[in-house]
């Protein structure tokens, strides 16, 4: 509804229309009518998805700056520090021992694979208990007759 306009007032534009154009005509009137209102509205929705459009695009083009400017700054070389701190960890990698990695045999299966990789630790040998002795089955005692 159009915002300021009662119930009463679209009553009267209704009856004044009837009596200007004329009940023949009338349909037609409102169907050129609500062509119009629909002609407007999809230019308005064109206009606003424009604006929706620029808008995204100027954001694309900051967005595009911010990016190029980090290039920028990643392209630059390392400080001394940072280059002294890759070669301590670089140096700590290299003297972890690999005696104590098992190598992976290629004929195992993945799970048997995974535990070999894994470093060997030592631990505490496994105690085995001793074997109990088998006893033969007892049968039950015979009454003598």
């Amino acid at each position: 509804m159009i915002p300021g306009m009662g119930g009463m007032e679209m009553l009267v534009i209704a009856i004044l229309a009837l009596v200007v154009v004329g009940p023949k005509d009338l349909p037609v009137l409102l169907r050129r009518l609500g062509k119009l209102t629909g002609k407007v509205r999809s230019m308005a929705a064109e206009f606003r998805a424009s604006f929706d459009e620029m808008a995204r695009q100027s954001e694309l083009d900051e967005l595009r700056k911010e990016v190029e400017a980090l290039r920028n700054q990643q392209a630059q070389p390392l400080g001394p520090e940072i280059e002294n701190h890759f070669r301590e960890i670089g140096a700590d990698l290299n003297a972890l021992p690999t005696a104590s990695i098992k190598p992976i045999d290629p004929e195992l299966p993945n799970e048997t694979a995974e535990a070999a990789a894994s470093p060997v630790t030592e631990t505490e040998p496994e105690q085995k208990a001793e074997p109990v002795p088998e006893t033969p089955p007892q049968t039950p005692a015979e009454p003598h007759a």
